[in-house]
């Protein structure tokens, strides 16, 4: 009988993290034997049943208007103990790098005086607001949350692709992912030793609570939701209701002198943190769209006041913006003192005159990025283009140079993924999520991988289309983190002085099959 892996093919120069060649890497050893042992037809009966609880939880997704599960393959990915410490570390570093800037070019611009990166670069950046200038968030911290999205090259290291330190999401489905695969294969999960998720919404929960306004020994946080026809609706709601905090709407919220206020059947409760899911140019009619429903009017004057914390902070999204992504390692060597531990993609400015006399005669070999695109929006592969795309694309580059990067294609590692009854590579990244809480920063062991899924694919958003996998970070050495639960014994952790709430809700919370709502596609 034909086995799973039989007749598996790397891709040609493309760092595959099972195989290397022929032989199985050390990590993946036990899962490829375990998985090897089930026929076709169980593994792919146990991916169909993968897919059908995505669709009883309503873990869905729109493409053109249409709703579909959520594709989470049954192949996990693997990370080694050694490997992830080394992106742990380049994960904390870049965002204490990015904290640090963010606090300079909303207060001195030392940065600018010193010449690290040239003030224009950040001023003509539609994400840099002026009006959230001079304001000090309570904590001193900006960056409550991050996803640093990175990719592995060739040579099996991990370069940073993107930073998102205004509303990064996807957290609900490393948790429901982990869920569901302890449930599907759980053989496999009872031979390796796998650094758990679970404990994302305590850590949140805590530094969330540990940004609060000076002087508040009991804050009261609430999670701010655009509401249910969000795409990440499902995350702000299970996020919620892990921490066991309000899910509030901007109509729930009143800011009236100097401080904000929610609305309960007792009357007005003073709220001190707010973790937003609202856009910047939403979450205030005063200062942005005045025409928004989504937001609360004169939240900024409360936060000016250091009444409220927003976490994470208005005005952050200057830090995502792809141009400034290529200062980010001098940002490192000039606020830290240190060389950077995960390395950029090599990249071009287009308004730099000399690196765009590089790269117009080489559009049909790189890959070229709106400034301010998401989602894979915007973006063009250049070998995958045609003349008159590429003809259209030059046009828009001398246009607007400065609203584009370019980067060479790299072809991004590959994980045997299920393809109908057959394993077949697909090219991931990889998305961890960092928690700063204002003393040290956090991060959750694995994070989200996506995938995608046509073959040769590399844009691997799940709003072109893509899939995730289960992240699973191996511990190995003793006093590491234990194995995550199994499906039957796994439960939210809590705050601890939310826990006999929690219990409370039980009978209204055990499964998440309870939340109905839609996730949307991840920037």
């Amino acid at each position: 009988m034909k086995q799973s892996f039989e007749d598996y093919q790397c891709r040609p120069a493309t760092f595959d993290e099972m195989f290397d060649g022929s032989e199985v890497r050390e990590e993946y050893r036990g899962v490829q034997r375990q998985i090897a042992r089930l026929t076709p037809q169980e593994l792919r009966l146990r991916a169909d049943h993968l897919s059908k609880s995505y669709i009883d939880q309503g873990v869905t997704f729109d493409i053109g208007g249409e709703e579909r599960p959520f594709p989470l393959d049954i192949v996990p990915r693997l990370i080694d103990g050694a490997t992830w410490s080394s992106v742990e570390a380049g994960v904390a570093q870049r965002v204490r790098a990015l904290e640090a800037f963010l606090a300079d070019i909303y207060g001195e611009g030392q940065v600018f005086l010193d010449g690290v990166i040239p003030r224009r670069v950040v001023t003509s950046s539609p994400h840099f607001l002026r009006v959230a200038k001079g304001i000090q968030p309570p904590g001193k911290v900006r960056v409550h949350v991050a996803g640093i999205d990175l990719i592995r090259d060739a040579n099996g290291d991990f370069r940073v692709l993107e930073d998102n330190v205004r509303i990064p999401s996807g957290v609900s489905y490393v948790m429901t992912n982990r869920r569901a695969m302890s449930a599907a294969l759980p053989e496999v999960f009872a031979h390796h030793r796998i650094r758990p998720v679970s404990q994302y919404p305590a850590k949140l929960l805590a530094a969330l609570r540990n940004c609060a306004p000076s002087g508040v020994s009991d804050p009261t946080v609430v999670v701010l939701t655009p509401g249910a026809y969000n795409s990440a609706y499902f995350e702000h709601a299970l996020l919620a209701r892990l921490m066991g905090v309000r899910l509030v709407e901007g109509s729930d919220l009143v800011a009236q002198n100097g401080r904000v206020h929610v609305r309960t059947t007792h009357g007005l409760h003073p709220v001190d943190v707010i973790y937003r899911r609202v856009d910047d140019e939403f979450i205030d009619p005063v200062y942005f769209k005045r025409d928004s429903v989504l937001g609360v009017p004169g939240l900024l004057n409360a936060a000016r006041a250091g009444n409220v914390t927003v976490a994470n902070a208005v005005g952050n999204g200057v830090a995502d913006d792809k141009l400034v992504y290529t200062y980010v390692p001098d940002l490192i060597r000039y606020y830290l003192g240190q060389e950077p531990i995960l390395k950029n993609v090599d990249t071009w400015r287009m308004e730099d005159p000399a690196h765009r006399a590089e790269v117009l005669p080489r559009l049909d070999e790189l890959v070229v990025k709106p400034v301010d695109g998401a989602g894979g929006k915007g973006i063009v592969i250049g070998p995958n283009a045609t003349a008159a795309q590429l003809e259209e694309l030059r046009a828009r580059l001398l246009a607007d140079p400065r609203g584009w990067i370019a980067q060479p294609v790299v072809q991004l590692s590959t994980v045997p993924t299920l393809i109908d009854n057959d394993m077949a590579p697909r090219h991931v990244d990889l998305r961890p999520f960092a928690i700063n809480d204002g003393e040290k920063i956090w991060v959750l062991p694995g994070g989200l991988t996506r995938v995608a899924l046509p073959e040769g694919e590399l844009i691997v958003n799940s709003s072109q289309g893509g899939g995730s996998k289960d992240t699973w970070v191996l511990a190995g050495d003793v006093g590491e983190e234990a194995p995550e639960p199994t499906a039957a014994r796994s439960g939210s952790v809590l705050h601890p002085a939310l826990r006999a709430r929690e219990k409370r809700m039980a009978p209204m919370t055990q499964t998440m099959g309870s939340m109905t709502q839609t996730m949307g596609g991840l920037d």
